[in-house]
């Protein structure tokens, strides 16, 4: 029954479309984020959380208080937080998402009933090979499933939603946090991590299961404006510089086919233009800059300036501006700084007879940025499969397993002392 609900409660998130909007005119980016916190806080005060709130940026805090077993034994056991995101990527529709449920999968390509040319296949994902019998979700096909990260919410509201339905349940205080425009990089803007009080924090927002997410990309932004000079094409000749050729050049110098998101893996970095826009007379690039180390980022850095000044000598006038801005940092310095975070995590996974699985993210997490602000954040697995995707898809046991690992990772804090 518990099981059954956890997934009544995930098609139930993934139907309201929290889709986060680039060049935001108000926080959080799209009304979906503030409807779906204010189903999640009616949901947490339901089960009678503490200190529920869904403030104006739409974050949604909640607080479970020590069990009674624990709290009258040990008044100084650590706070812990955990974490997920209201929103879903921009890159691919959330609007109308009509979750399509497989249950005891088969082992087949899975045809989407929406959109028969969008196929989940095997080959694509290795996983599934693991994962016969069991129930997968995925979108019809001509929307995004937006497990990522519904899937994190879902697992955490059911997880606190059982420990306080156990009586026996063992845990210190948890905190809750729920944030918004994760996806376009402003989930930690207005969270102020000593006012959350906890000593460490878990996201929930990895793919697959018993992974533990230690490192992340570091991570810049640049955004390159091409000035050219526009004039009618029949009299153009020696006069038009069109801004938009300009751009295609300077994308051909920074050598994208050595250092891109499409040919490079693991731990090596790359350089992503995502977004073009504009005419003639200026045009824009958005180039997503990613590295494990941050000396990288600065290399990337002088290579797009050296592409500018090269492609302002072929077209003279041209007008070439480079803005980069910080987004995040590789979460891994500030988890050392407080190993528990880690070792815990483990501690919970094989207790539960599991193998837990370190693993590094090419890309980041709210966790990254609440690291660095000194809050340490590694990232759980909670059963999300290609993110960002119509191709999208979830495991309902995987969900399930997370859902047991935060009840013994609960469990395992509630040990140790401050």
């Amino acid at each position: 029954m518990s099981t059954k609900r956890l997934l009544e409660r995930f098609l139930r998130y993934v139907k309201i479309d929290t889709t986060s909007q680039d060049n935001p005119k108000s926080y959080p980016s799209s009304v979906g984020q503030i409807e779906l916190g204010t189903l999640l806080a009616n949901e947490l005060r339901q089960i009678r959380l503490e200190e529920v709130a869904q403030d104006k940026y739409s974050i949604v805090r909640a607080a479970l208080p020590a069990a009674k077993n624990i709290a009258q034994k040990n008044e100084e056991v650590p706070t812990i937080a955990f974490c997920a995101h209201l929103d879903t990527s921009p890159e691919t529709d959330g609007h109308n998402v009509k979750p399509h449920v497989v249950k005891n999968y088969d082992g087949a390509d899975l045809v989407l009933p929406g959109n028969a040319s969008r196929v989940i296949r095997k080959v694509d994902n290795p996983e599934l090979k693991s994962l016969i019998g069991k129930t997968i979700i995925t979108s019809d096909g001509t929307t995004l499933l937006g497990a990522d990260d519904k899937a994190g919410l879902a697992v955490i509201i059911e997880a606190i939603t059982r420990m306080v339905e156990d009586p026996e349940a063992k845990h210190g205080p948890i905190r809750l946090c729920f944030t918004c425009d994760e996806e376009i990089g402003h989930g930690t803007d207005h969270i102020d991590v000593q006012n959350l009080g906890a000593t460490v924090c878990y996201t929930l927002d990895g793919q697959g299961a018993d992974q533990i997410d230690v490192e992340t990309f570091s991570a810049n932004l640049a955004i390159v404006t091409i000035k050219g000079v526009n004039i009618h094409p029949s009299i153009a000749k020696r006069r038009m510089t069109n801004a938009v050729r300009v751009a295609s050049s300077f994308l051909q110098r920074i050598q994208l086919g050595k250092k891109s998101a499409e040919t490079t893996e693991k731990r090596e970095p790359f350089v992503h233009p995502y977004e073009i826009s504009g005419s003639v007379a200026q045009t824009t690039l958005k180039i997503l800059l990613r590295a494990f180390e941050a000396n990288q980022l600065l290399k990337f850095a002088e290579d797009i300036q050296r592409a500018a000044d090269a492609t302002v000598i072929e077209f003279p006038n041209a007008e070439i501006d480079i803005s980069i801005t910080k987004q995040y940092r590789n979460m891994a310095e500030g988890l050392r700084r407080e190993p528990r975070a880690i070792k815990y995590a483990q501690q919970a996974l094989r207790r539960l007879g599991r193998n837990p699985k370190l693993t590094i993210v090419r890309g980041g997490t709210d966790g990254s940025r609440l690291t660095e602000l000194g809050l340490p954040t590694p990232n759980l697995s909670c059963g999300q499969h290609s993110p960002h995707s119509p191709l999208e898809w979830a495991c309902l046991e995987e969900m399930e397993q997370a859902v047991e690992w935060l009840i013994e990772l609960a469990a395992v804090w509630s040990e140790v002392e401050n």
